[in-house]
């Protein structure tokens, strides 16, 4: 995945906390697993608590600020606009439509909390699956950006 490049910058996870990331992903995880919204925070709060989750939704995050940066962008400026979103509109995210690659991010999501059969890890673990996952995390991370750098 992106890890081995590292994160778009040492700033993100102090500018996207483990709180703010349960906030963002819960208006996703509660339309995808047909819960509510409390549900679904409190849900993503345990699954972010992961040092593998919130590095995969980090690598995500970070593939898609690559995306973003122009060649006249700093990333300190990306970063600077994304810490006032956060700010801003962190409570006010929308669900992201569901794809099935953004469906094999929240079955990376249940597995992890132990909502999906453990069996269904092989099927993110087969190079499909991961291609699939790693394009939902990219997609994931593109959702959050829009909403919250306008």
């Amino acid at each position: 995945m992106w890890q081995a490049s590292g994160v778009f910058s040492r700033r993100l996870p102090h500018v996207v906390t483990r709180k703010d990331l349960a906030l963002l992903i819960a208006p996703t995880y509660a339309a995808s697993a047909n819960v509510d919204f409390d549900e679904a925070h409190e849900r993503m709060e345990r699954a972010v608590a992961s040092d593998a989750v919130s590095g995969h939704l980090y690598a995500g995050l970070t593939a898609a600020l690559h995306e973003r940066k122009g060649q006249r962008t700093t990333e300190d400026a990306l970063i600077d606009d994304l810490s006032a979103g956060v700010q801003k509109r962190r409570s006010r995210v929308k669900a992201a439509a569901l794809t099935p690659a953004l469906s094999a991010v929240m079955v990376m999501l249940n597995i992890e909390l132990g909502y999906a059969p453990e069996m269904m890890r092989g099927a993110l673990e087969n190079p499909k699956g991961k291609a699939l996952l790693e394009d939902g995390l990219r997609a994931l991370g593109a959702h959050l950006l829009k909403e919250l750098v306008k």
